[in-house]
Formats: structure tokens, C-alpha cells, sequence
């Protein structure tokens, strides 16, 4: 490995965020979830759950629109939804579902400078009943056009980079002294010890 190149990991692992992840229920194309991967390699979130209940578990990513970012990320995959939901808790995460009804918040009322795993459904139906009750909270991305959805890549995007606005205004990004443990065994990982 270079200099160079160790120093710029060291820099991304540095800015890695691991109090932020992402949930994907039953998203059936994989592009769409290499996308979303992209975009937390893009934003330092490091962990991401990938949860199928109703769908064959993944066995690869469009490597086309992931960019290699899966080898960067720590990806779980879950069959069992109290299980995925355990592992998150455990890390001391509250859950929001993204879900247009009348009890969600706005995206911008979210405080994302807080312990959070944000969890986006499927293609076609969105997040399930199941996970919305078992959730602590839902938000939704405001609009103003006809068809009032996104795609899930674009919306985890939108969602990402509120996070990010919030998290770097609050410090977030010059690293946490609770996140060392964590940090060393990314280190490890990616073979920069």
C-alpha cells in the first residue's frame, strides 16, 4: 500500500460514522442496493443491514453502481426481523421507518446527530406493517409533485445527506473518543495496522 493510499484511509476511517445505518427490507434489485451503498461509503455511514424476509437472501451487488463500495461497508444480512432489530438495538440505535402516513415527521425535523438506523422498504410496497410497528418512529421525505414517492436509492440519498448536513454542523466528523473500539477493528479490517 502506498502512502498515499494510507493516508486517505486513514482519513475515511477517521470521518466513519457509526452511530448512523441503514436498513433494507426485502429490496429486490441489487443495483438499488449498491447504490445506497455508494452513498453511505459517500456520507461515512459504515454499517448497513440488509434485511429479507420475503425475498431469497443476495448473493452479489451491482458492482457497476455499488463502485466497489461494498468492500468499504460492513454489511449484515438478516432473514429474521427481531434478530436484525436485536443486533441494531443492541448498538444502541432507536429505529425510524420511512413510511407517508399521518404520524410521520418531516425528514428535516429529525434529529440525526442522535443514535439512529433508518430503515427503507422495497420497490414496490414500501416499508411492511411489521416493521413499522416494531419501529420507534417514522419520517417522510416532503413533496409537492403528483407521485408522492421516490425511488429508494434516490430517497436513502436525500435522507443521507440531511444526515450528513446535521452531523458535520454538530462535529461529528472530526471522530468520537466512544468510537475507538470500533475504529481499531475497521483498522484491522482494512489491513492498515
Amino acid at each position: 500500500m502506498t502512502p498515499a493510499r494510507f493516508d486517505k484511509l486513514q482519513a475515511v476511517l477517521q470521518r466513519r460514522q457509526f452511530d448512523l445505518t441503514i436498513v433494507l427490507e426485502n429490496v429486490f434489485d441489487p443495483h438499488n442496493i449498491s447504490a445506497v451503498m455508494r452513498t453511505c461509503d459517500a456520507v461515512g455511514v459504515q454499517e448497513l443491514y440488509i434485511l429479507n424476509t420475503k425475498i431469497p437472501r443476495h448473493k452479489k451487488w451491482g458492482a457497476r453502481s455499488s463502485s466497489s463500495a461494498a468492500k468499504w461497508l460492513t454489511v449484515h444480512q438478516f432473514e429474521d426481523t427481531d434478530q436484525c432489530f436485536d443486533s441494531i438495538r443492541s448498538r444502541g440505535l432507536k429505529i425510524l421507518t420511512t413510511h407517508l402516513d399521518t404520524q410521520a415527521v418531516p425528514l428535516y425535523a429529525v434529529d440525526f446527530t442522535r443514535p439512529l438506523a433508518l430503515v427503507f422498504g422495497n420497490e414496490h410496497s414500501g416499508v411492511s406493517d411489521e416493521i413499522r410497528v416494531k419501529a420507534d418512529g417514522n419520517f417522510v421525505i416532503p413533496q409537492v409533485g403528483i407521485i408522492q414517492s421516490l425511488n429508494i436509492s434516490v430517497a436513502c440519498a436525500v435522507t443521507l445527506y440531511e444526515a450528513f448536513r446535521q452531523k458535520e454542523k454538530a462535529g461529528h466528523y472530526q471522530g468520537h473518543p466512544q468510537e475507538v473500539e470500533a475504529r481499531l477493528r475497521l483498522s484491522k479490517e482494512w489491513e492498515l495496522e
